[in-house]
């Protein structure tokens, strides 16, 4: 079956919301079922491996979020506790943060019964307030899938910060620019 071109478009988001322990950061990729994201979602979801099993995020049980949405973890559960972060409050959020995508418009109601969903998420192993990684999981894929079909970040505002790089885990001192 060949696709239309139209199809083919698949959109990239990313978003990075709290601070601390318990802070969200969600990369997407959102596309038709029959074109590339499709494949990446089924091969996923048939391809796990050690410690990353993705999973669909579901609303509540056998009610899972439309598009289908794949939850893919991007740091494998490190004890219980963690494990239970991930299963619960960043699921609940991701799940909620994708209904409210497409309740605000930036996933149309049309394509959700065409198209599907990849989130990776991190949840810090350190992570200890249930409720704050709800709230910023959430977040954190609405603003994604809204970053995505915004075409976000304009390149005038990548070249303007790549003089200042920073990051939670890293600022450097001074920028140096390779000769």
């Amino acid at each position: 079956m060949t696709v239309p071109e139209q199809l083919e478009v698949v959109q990239l988001g990313e978003s990075f919301v709290g601070s601390g322990v318990n802070a969200a950061h969600i990369n997407t990729v959102f596309g038709h079922r029959n074109g590339a994201a499709g494949t990446a979602w089924a091969t996923a979801l048939a391809t796990p491996s050690a410690g990353h099993v993705p999973f669909v995020a579901v609303l509540r049980p056998s009610l899972p979020v439309k598009p289908l949405t794949l939850f893919v973890t991007k740091a494998a559960p490190a004890h219980d506790a963690h494990g239970l972060l991930i299963w619960g409050p960043a699921q609940a959020g991701v799940a909620a943060g994708v209904a409210d995508a497409v309740a605000d418009g930036f996933i149309p109601a049309e394509l959700t019964d065409t198209h599907a969903l990849i989130a990776a998420v991190w949840v810090n192993p350190g992570a200890d307030d249930a409720d704050t990684v709800y709230r910023n999981n959430r977040a954190a894929i609405s603003e994604a899938l809204a970053n995505g079909a915004r075409n976000l970040p304009n390149l005038e505002d990548v070249l303007s910060a790549r003089h200042s790089p920073s990051n939670p885990f890293y600022t450097p001192d001074t920028f140096a620019k390779d000769a």
